[in-house]
């Protein structure tokens, strides 16, 4: 092809080329993307966490009220709202019921708190640009 020949002396391994495209493709995957302040990015389980302990504390009931309507330990509850374990959509939806939260508004406060992170700039040109975090 026209503009694809190597440069003069040089020889082009494309199975090597590739192969180096593929590795840093998946090194980027791999990389967290980082907010504005350079921090970790939250994972669902602690966003989901904060807000199933904000709830509680809201309608002031303790870990072990909620806990033994669920069905669970007051210790796997504890590590629920801290965000250290992964609580399946099974553990979840027993945890709303019994804070009568419904799962949509669960869903919905988390994507606000997701996404409250992001900022507004300007790009210097008429218009705003909104950027991710």
């Amino acid at each position: 092809m026209v503009g694809m020949e190597p440069e003069q002396g040089r020889v082009i391994d494309f199975a090597t080329a590739a192969k180096a495209a593929r590795a840093t493709a998946a090194n980027a995957a791999r990389t967290p993307v980082r907010g504005a302040d350079n921090t970790e990015p939250r994972l669902l389980r602690q966003i989901y966490g904060e807000i199933l302990r904000d709830e509680r504390r809201d309608q002031d009931r303790s870990l072990e009220d909620v806990a033994r309507t669920v069905g669970m330990s007051k210790q796997y509850l504890s590590e629920v709202e801290r965000g250290r374990k992964e609580a399946s959509s099974e553990m979840l939806r027993s945890v709303c019921d019994a804070l009568e939260l419904p799962m949509d508004r669960l869903l919905a406060r988390g994507i606000r708190r997701m996404t409250a992170h992001r900022t507004l700039r300007t790009t210097g040109h008429a218009g705003v640009e909104l950027c991710a975090a």
